[in-house]
């Protein structure tokens, strides 16, 4: 039987979850469902959490929320999905790319040769569920202070630029004793389709600003600023007597579904205890076995400081181009294996190099983009199918290693 490369969780608790939405409380937009996923995600990150439509709207209300627009820059690393940029481009805002580390996180140091007083917010990214390096992060965004420009009253407030953590992938990482949710000013995780909880589409802000800010006053704005400026949701409206609104800002409509939030509400209250757990055991399952590979770059998953969340299986192939590796690739497929590459780099494609953006820019990127295969990694994966996609990578790099060495 093929392997498909992900799929979601939809079991008996989520089916029920969803028919309470559909028949009991007969809301299907923001209403009750949202506010308990919501609490449910502040038990792990222990800040105040927004539920919005997706990781894209969730980092673009924060960008605008800061006052970012035209002429500001943004930082985020060379190694990322497009919507890490296009949060920034969407409103208007000027990316800037710099290059990684070998674990695929932002290289500190090129973060700290790119800031100028222009720059108003950096975006690091936890790729796969591997926390960035937030201490060096913070650090030089601090010592940023002396050169920031600010030009909203939340800019002035805050001193220097915006650290909004890009963690689509890394809901349930540790980094230093402390869960994500608590490294930067504002923490977007995706709860899209493939991701470790999942609303179909949908993401959630944790929220974790300086004492120097209004935490409370800050969410009750941002609700209102997810719903079109709207200081009430409809499902406060709704209720008797509460008819009554007011539009306070220049909002967005980047609010989450009921229906959606029930679907990531049967799977978040057993993330902890059950979901999480599971992939890193199948995880685990992947690490002992490609270690005995002299061939394969492991990725990483648990040192001292870091603890991954397990989102993705992102294994290197050592030597590599990218011509063989899109033949281990083909043959994986033909297998009936399904991988994936995470990700093709921005600058690679048409979008940004038309707007300047050069891969050459960018050599850590390629380099390990060049030689990724993501392999499969979710909840429903048996152990069984575990040691089938071993046995295939081992197959498709026997396969393609002869022509390889006379290419």
């Amino acid at each position: 039987m093929p392997i498909p490369f992900s799929l979601p969780l939809i079991d008996d608790d989520v089916i029920a979850e969803v028919n309470d939405a559909l028949t009991n409380t007969g809301w299907l937009t923001t209403g009750p469902k949202v506010r308990q996923l919501e609490a449910e995600i502040s038990k792990i990150t222990g800040t105040p959490v927004l539920c919005v439509n997706s990781w894209t709207s969730g980092a673009m209300l924060m960008l605008r929320w800061f006052g970012i627009g035209p002429g500001d820059e943004v930082i985020i690393p060379a190694y990322t999905y497009s919507a890490t940029a296009l949060c920034a481009m969407n409103i208007g805002a000027t990316v800037v790319m710099v290059d990684v580390l070998d674990d695929f996180t932002m290289d500190p140091e090129k973060l700290r040769a790119a800031i100028t007083p222009h720059t108003k917010a950096v975006i690091p990214v936890d790729i796969a569920g591997w926390p960035a390096d937030y201490d060096a992060i913070r650090a030089i965004v601090e010592s940023a202070r002396a050169s920031f420009v600010p030009s909203t009253p939340r800019q002035e407030l805050l001193g220097r630029p915006l650290v909004v953590s890009d963690a689509a992938h890394s809901l349930g990482a540790v980094y230093r004793g402390q869960p994500n949710g608590q490294w930067a000013d504002a923490t977007v995780f995706s709860l899209h389709s493939v991701k470790n909880v999942t609303t179909g589409e949908g993401g959630a802000i944790a929220i974790n600003l300086p004492d120097s800010f209004d935490l409370e006053a800050e969410l009750v704005f941002l609700r209102a600023f997810s719903l079109n400026g709207q200081n009430k949701s409809a499902f406060e409206k709704n209720q008797t007597g509460g008819w009554r609104y007011d539009i306070v800002d220049q909002g967005l409509k980047v609010n989450m579904p009921d229906l959606n939030a029930a679907v990531g509400l049967a799977q978040i209250r057993k993330y902890e205890s059950l979901l999480l757990p599971d992939r890193k055991a199948k995880f685990a399952l992947y690490q002992q076995a490609f270690a005995q590979d002299d061939w394969a770059i492991l990725p990483p998953v648990r040192d001292e400081i870091h603890d991954s969340s397990c989102h993705l299986y992102m294994l290197r192939i050592a030597g590599a181009d990218e011509d063989r590796r899109d033949r281990i690739i083909a043959h994986l497929s033909a297998a009936g294996i399904g991988v994936n590459v995470h990700y093709i780099p921005m600058a690679m494609l048409t979008l940004f190099r038309t707007r300047g953006y050069d891969i050459a820019d960018y050599p850590k990127t390629f380099e390990l983009y060049e030689n990724e295969i993501t392999l499969p990694l979710y909840n429903t994966l048996t152990e069984e199918q575990v040691a089938e996609v071993i046995a295939g990578v081992r197959e498709a790099v026997a396969a393609t290693a002869s022509s390889a060495a006379t290419a």
